[in-house]
């Protein structure tokens, strides 16, 4: 077949479960003298508006049956989508059958994501997995030669276009046939998720990985590389789910960031606030007010906050707000923003702000995918929180309340550090972060640094450190970089423990005066 070559459709297929569009399409098509087949619901609505249209039952002459389940599974419907008009033999059967060729399949499946999304039971959801539908729309497009099928309503008004000019082309066609193929892929892998989830399989022999573009972006980690934004998989409150209500378009690096930035705040039950550069938090605090917390993680790292992105797990408020206006900052999100810091946000037309309605569950499951040459890398979700029963003291001293509180919040934010990571905790608010480092000893001299350097910016004696906790991502291999926390000041330490020179570290500590816990959790993040 030419690729110039134009088909007049004689006959079009409509069963959709959103019915956007659906009326004017039926129209154009009339309009054309193209004759509408379609079931239940897209019937009815294009009746209703006074087109004419022959129920799929009619044309097969066999009854809708099983609640629907069976429709459109049917010789003379797959057959007159199926057939080649080119092969004698297969026109020649559709004579002897009485198959009518159909020219056009507009397919839109059962809502089976939303239905998974609202939380609906098990029976419900299997409900609402399309058969015929999925059908149809691969016998279209398989004889996309002959056929167009179209899965969105987005691609209406690009096949109305096409009937005026004449008829549907091969290049609409095929574009058609790719995205529809796209969408059962999609629709497919979310099922089989659905399923994983439901009998609790983590490693299935086969992975099917879907989504919906939500985003094409101008570019990815640099300029020279392409990017989009696709959302799928288990619902989850965060960026996937946000409304952004003011502020310039989103790029690569801002939907990565502002993804670490809130996974990481949405860990505290007090108001919190994280300050995230390049996916690592510079700055990190917890208080009684969204305010207090917010001077706090500003505080602890003003300079690496510029052009940062603010995290807040509370509903934003005018104080914070006023706050926030006097930085320069990429991106704000939070699960609500009043009124009137909406308006105090509002001044700063290129700051993007997001609202989410809810925060993420720290403890939900899901999956982390890393692609490498030739596949993939999958892990559960590190969803491993200590709380205070389950440490161990190691050392003679135990740590004091407020130690332990700041312990708490230390371990906590380290697993959201890159590797290797140490951070060092003062009063609810971090004081120096080391992250990204080859070696531990690094980590803990950055660390030790920034809190120093910090101190020296702000006009403060010494170095934040003194009277300080240290966490540390996975356990020290040695005393040393432990020995570097401590020689600043660090007075109490958190780590995962199991190294074979335990007791050498744990002796440096109590040389120190200094109380140290075990967790026997690591949680590296790459």
């Amino acid at each position: 077949m030419q690729d110039d070559a134009r088909i007049k459709p004689q006959r079009a297929l409509i069963s959709v479960s959103d019915k956007t569009g659906l009326v004017e399409l039926a129209a154009g098509l009339a309009r054309h003298k193209v004759e509408i087949l379609s079931t239940g619901g897209s019937a009815a609505a294009i009746a209703q508006a006074g087109i004419k249209v022959v129920e799929v039952s009619a044309h097969t002459g066999f009854p809708e049956m099983m609640d629907g389940r069976v429709k459109t599974l049917h010789p003379l419907i797959h057959g007159g989508i199926l057939a080649r008009r080119d092969s004698p033999d297969h026109v020649a059967a559709m004579g002897v059958h009485r198959i009518a060729p159909i020219d056009i399949i507009v397919v839109n499946l059962y809502p089976f994501e939303a239905t998974v999304a609202r939380g609906a039971p098990f029976e419900e959801c299997v409900e609402n997995i399309d058969i015929g539908g999925p059908a149809m729309i691969r016998s279209a497009a398989k004889n996309h030669d002959f056929v167009a099928v179209v899965t969105d309503p987005a691609d209406y008004p690009a096949l109305l276009a096409e009937l005026d000019a004449g008829g549907t082309t091969l290049a609409l066609r095929r574009r058609l046939a790719g995205g529809a193929y796209a969408r059962t892929g999609s629709y497919d892998a979310a099922i089989a998720g659905w399923f994983n989830d439901q009998l609790g399989e983590t490693a299935p022999r086969h992975l099917a990985l879907g989504g919906t573009l939500a985003q094409t972006l101008r570019y990815g980690e640099n300029p020279h590389q392409s990017a989009a934004f696709y959302v799928g998989g288990p619902r989850r409150p965060g960026i996937a789910t946000a409304t952004q209500l003011q502020g310039k378009e989103l790029s690569y690096n801002n939907l990565n960031d502002t993804d670490a930035a809130y996974e990481l705040v949405a860990e505290f039950a007090e108001p919190a606030v994280a300050i995230i550069k390049h996916a690592n938090p510079c700055g990190v605090a917890t208080a009684a007010r969204l305010s207090v917390a917010y001077e706090r993680a500003l505080k602890a790292d003003p300079v690496s906050a510029f052009g940062g992105i603010v995290a807040l797990n509370r509903p934003l408020d005018v104080d914070t707000a006023t706050l926030i206006a006097s930085l320069f900052a990429e991106v704000v999100i939070a699960p609500a923003i009043d009124e009137a810091a909406r308006a105090v946000l509002g001044a700063k037309k290129n700051l993007r702000v997001l609202t989410t309605g809810a925060l993420p569950d720290p403890r939900q499951p899901g999956l982390l995918m890393k692609s490498l040459a030739g596949g993939y890398l999958v892990q559960s979700r590190d969803i491993g929180r200590v709380d205070a029963a389950s440490l161990k003291t190691v050392t003679k001293r135990a740590p004091s309340a407020a130690e332990l509180a700041d312990l708490q919040l230390a371990i906590t934010i380290v697993k959201h550090v890159k590797s290797n990571a140490i951070v060092l905790v003062k009063d609810g608010m971090t004081v120096g972060i080391g992250g990204g480092q080859t070696s531990r000893v690094d980590a803990a001299r950055q660390a030790v640094l920034k809190a120093t350097e910090m101190a020296r910016d702000a006009g403060e004696p010494g170095s934040r450190a003194r009277g300080a906790v240290v966490a540390s991502d996975a356990f020290f291999p040695f005393p040393d970089g432990l020995q570097v926390a401590l020689d600043a000041g660090v007075s109490a330490a958190i780590q995962p423990g199991g190294s074979v020179r335990d007791a050498e570290v744990i002796a440096a500590a109590d040389q120190a005066g200094a109380a140290m816990v075990f967790t026997g959790m690591r949680h590296f993040r790459h």
